[in-house]
């Protein structure tokens, strides 16, 4: 299958914005100038230097800052971590949340209203709200973005996708959207607590959700469902997220154009919009059994979808709410972080070919002992511009200015919003290279943007500016804010790497010359800060490498920044998302999505039954919690 987000939908790269590639060209002949002059003074610096095709040498002893015995590169059936580390399982697709004497997981007996009591498919995203001071107990926020069909259910991969019945997609919905669940840390390890006051599940279809901010009521948000444009069922493909400083759940919702079915005439009023958006191609049958689903029958319902929808995790009977102010998209994230002068500031990738990086920045300040609990419905949403001068600037899409008039087809913010994408194509933001996790560091004022890969670019595209065809590793940029001002509309921009195997001169990969040739990697995909302020990237394409994705430590200050460090591999066919610390460092949280996944793997034949073994179960997305075993902070 396809990876949907190699699928751009931007029409053409916008007038005077010029691509990534090229702005990396730029860039890296500036720092391999500067290396150049630093290597003669005797210093280490990154990049890659190879002679013969060898692996460079540091040229003195340095040491990391992460303490940790790095572990091999490699692919198998199950997870590895570093000697002195354990990893509890904490929760697994179908492990029930509310009652304990609940009948034990059944994968050949799934029902829609057993899904609905049990923890959903495919968890990425992880937030952890603390319940003590000492980290020892909290509520895990947790994103369920997809479900893989055809291992999930036994006996659907011949036929696929006619071989699927309604009660199948029930049973998907019912998997989908988010979990809120308390879990505890004893001496045994972290567990969760079954039938917690605070134990809830979030759907596509049985969860009322709230339309607030600019868009709410708007015409293009009613269908006969909803002909207020205000009420939504649900949520779907939440990827990652974030947890604000007032304690509240950010879930971002990516890949929303894959679920609904059927096209629009050219001529209908939302056809070029569903255009720029993808909903061309479809990876659920839901349309087929539910008219909502169907855009010829309900062609304004896409366009409840792609916002960040914000929970609260503390009350299971509260409601939702569509933050419509920070703009529709393909939102890999929504992590934050207070500017200076106390507003907050929501970083954001667009995942696909070529679209954009984002961040918003409320107009009000928080207030720590009076939040404000709809901050996020009001303040400007900015995309970004990475000017070959080592700046990025941040440009608003605010209605009636520049383009975004009625001349070119916007009516009021809420078009804007509705159309982000669009809105940021004549604004001339820059096409990036599949933008996910953008993860802001409140300790050093810097952002890092992760760049998955971009594996279209063909052989006749490659320039001096753009080195690499089929760039299947991706790359990393830091933003650096002004003085720590995360609101600035003008920040610096550099690479941290440039992924790929640095023993490899055609792959063009840049890591620190201290990189082993387990520390380097391909596909960073989510990422996270510890609360040391050092910042950890896992993957999901690595095994573009040969080898799994995991969980790599980075150095991104003094002498060895650059270099990668190798902590975690997953299993076989799985990704690495959602890594999250406990406030006090001694936990890693890690999501363990779509183990046993491969080109031909079904039910009955996955790539691995990790993480029961069992010869009748089907391999289970799970929550992983990671600690030393003598009880110190990880790393």
């Amino acid at each position: 299958m396809i990876d949907p987000d190699d699928i751009a939908s931007n029409p053409q790269l916008p007038e005077g914005a010029p691509a990534i590639g090229d702005l990396i060209a730029t860039r890296l002949s500036r720092r391999r100038f500067i290396a150049g002059m630093a290597a003669g003074a005797g210093m280490l610096i990154a990049g890659c230097a190879h002679s013969s095709g060898s692996r460079a040498t540091t040229p003195f002893t340095v040491t990391s800052s992460f303490a940790f015995p790095e572990i091999e590169r490699g692919l198998d059936p199950d997870h590895h971590l570093p000697d002195g580390y354990i990893a509890d399982i904490v929760l697994r697709w179908g492990d029930h949340l509310f009652d304990a004497n609940a009948p034990a997981f059944d994968p050949y007996a799934q029902t829609e209203a057993s899904q609905l009591e049990r923890f959903g498919y495919n968890n990425d995203y992880i937030g952890f709200i603390p319940l003590e001071e000492d980290g020892s107990r909290g509520l895990l926020c947790v994103n369920h973005e997809y479900t893989t069909t055809r291992l999930m259910f036994p006996g659907i991969a011949d036929g696929f996708p006619e071989s699927i019945t309604a009660e199948h997609t029930r049973v998907e919905m019912a998997a989908h959207g988010g979990t809120v669940v308390e879990v505890e840390k004893s001496d045994a390890g972290w567990k969760p607590l079954i039938g917690s006051r605070f134990n809830r599940r979030i759907t596509p279809h049985k969860t009322p959700m709230q339309v607030t901010g600019p868009a709410s009521g708007h015409d293009r948000l009613k269908t006969s469902a909803d002909p207020t444009g205000t009420l939504v069922a649900g949520t779907l493909n939440n990827c990652a997220g974030g947890i604000t400083p007032w304690g509240t759940w950010l879930m971002a919702e990516e890949n929303f154009n894959l679920y609904f079915l059927g096209n629009l005439p050219d001529d209908h009023p939302e056809a070029a919009s569903h255009k720029r958006y993808g909903l061309k191609d479809t990876i659920a049958a839901w349309g087929v059994f539910d008219d909502r689903f169907n855009v010829e029958k309900e062609p304004n319902e896409p366009n409840r979808f792609g916002w960040v929808v914000e929970v609260d995790p503390r009350d299971p009977t509260s409601t939702p709410k569509k933050r419509t102010a920070l703009g529709r998209f393909k939102h890999e994230g929504a992590e934050n972080v207070i500017a200076p002068d106390g507003r907050i500031v929501v970083y954001m990738g667009d995942d696909q070919r070529f679209d954009y990086v984002y961040k918003f920045v409320t107009e009000n300040a928080y207030q720590a002992d009076n939040p404000d609990p709809d901050l996020l419905d009001e303040g400007t949403l900015y995309v970004a511009r990475f000017g070959v001068d080592g700046y990025v600037d941040w440009l608003p899409l605010t209605f009636g200015e520049g383009p975004l008039t009625q001349e070119n087809g916007f009516e009021s913010q809420a078009d804007v919003l509705i159309e982000t994408r669009r809105a940021a194509d004549l604004l001339g933001a820059t096409p990036m290279d599949r933008p996910e996790d953008v993860q802001p560091s409140q300790q050093s004022g810097h952002a890092w943007v992760m760049l998955t890969n971009n594996s279209q670019r063909q052989t006749d595209e490659v320039n001096a500016a753009n080195p690499r065809a089929k760039n299947m590793n991706g790359h990393i940029i830091e933003i650096v804010e002004p003085e720590g001002d995360f609101a600035a509309t003008r920040s610096r921009w550099e690479i941290l790497v440039q992924c790929g195997d640095p023993a490899d001169r055609s792959e063009g990969a840049m890591w620190h010359a201290a990189t082993s040739e387990h520390g380097w990697f391909g596909s960073p995909d989510n990422a996270a800060v510890d609360p040391e302020g050092r910042l950890w990237v896992a993957t999901d394409g690595n095994p573009y490498t040969g080898r799994a994705d995991g969980i790599w430590a980075m150095e991104t200050d003094g002498s060895l920044r650059g270099t990668g460090k190798a902590f975690f591999r997953a299993p076989a066919g799985a990704e690495v998302c959602g890594p999250q610390f406990t406030p006090e460092g001694k936990t890693l949280f890690l999501s363990v999505q779509h183990p046993g996944d491969g080109r031909s793997a079904t039910f009955e034949k996955p790539t691995t039954r990790w993480p029961d073994f069992n010869a009748r179960m089907p391999p289970r997305p799970s929550v992983l919690a990671i600690r030393k075993l003598d009880g110190d902070k990880v790393a």
